[in-house]
C-alpha cells in the first residue's frame, strides 16, 4: 500500500495550525488506507454505492482536533472529536464533511453510514488492529447493499484486510510511534 498525499485544503489547514509531524503522518496513513480500501471495495463490489470523496476527506480529517487537544496525539481521549468538528466548521466545511471527527470514534452508532464505518476501519487496520464487530457490521452492510451472501462478503473483506495488515509494522514505524 502506497502513501497518498493529503488533499491540499487539509494540508493548508494543518500548516496554518502548525500541526505536529506525528499527527500529519497519522492522517496521511489513515487517508492512504482509506484510499486503498475504497479502491478494493470498488474492485470487489462494483455495484456497492459509496462516496469515495467523503471517505477520503473523512480519513484525512478524522483526528484534526488533535491539533488543539495535543495531549490526545499520544494518549486516548475524546475531546479532540468535538474540537475537530468545531475547527472544520469554523473553516467553512459542512456538517457532512466535519462529521467524521465525531463518527470515527463511535463506530457502533446506528446512524453511521458505510462511509463512516470505512473511515473507522481505516483508522484501525492501518496499524494491524482488527475489530471483528466492526468488520462484521461492514460485511453485513455490503451484503445488504449488494444483495449478496453475508459470508461471501465477509470472506472478501477479510482478504482485503489481510493485505493491509501485512505492512502495518512499517507504517507504525513511519508514523513515529
Amino acid at each position: 500500500m502506497k502513501i497518498i498525499e493529503l488533499p491540499k485544503k487539509v494540508i493548508s489547514l494543518l500548516e496554518h495550525y502548525e500541526a505536529p509531524q506525528r499527527l500529519i503522518r497519522h492522517l496521511t496513513i489513515v487517508h492512504a488506507t482509506a484510499f486503498y480500501l475504497s479502491e478494493q471495495f470498488n474492485n470487489t463490489w462494483q455495484q456497492l454505492p459509496f462516496n469515495k470523496a467523503e471517505i477520503l476527506f473523512g480519513a484525512a480529517t478524522h483526528d484534526i482536533g488533535k491539533m488543539i487537544v495535543t495531549d490526545e496525539i499520544y494518549q486516548k481521549g475524546k475531546l479532540h472529536e468535538a474540537k475537530g468538528f468545531a475547527l472544520l466548521k469554523q473553516h467553512g466545511f459542512s456538517d457532512s464533511e466535519a462529521r467524521f471527527t465525531i463518527t470515527h470514534g463511535n463506530w457502533k452508532a446506528e446512524t453511521n453510514t458505510l462511509e463512516d464505518l470505512i473511515v473507522c476501519l481505516a483508522d484501525k487496520v492501518w496499524k494491524g488492529k482488527r475489530v471483528s464487530e466492526l468488520e462484521e457490521e461492514i460485511a453485513k452492510r455490503i451484503s445488504t447493499m449488494t444483495n449478496n451472501d453475508f459470508w461471501e462478503a465477509f470472506m472478501q473483506l477479510e482478504a482485503i484486510l489481510e493485505q493491509i495488515v501485512i505492512g502495518s509494522d512499517d507504517r507504525i514505524a513511519w508514523q513515529g510511534i
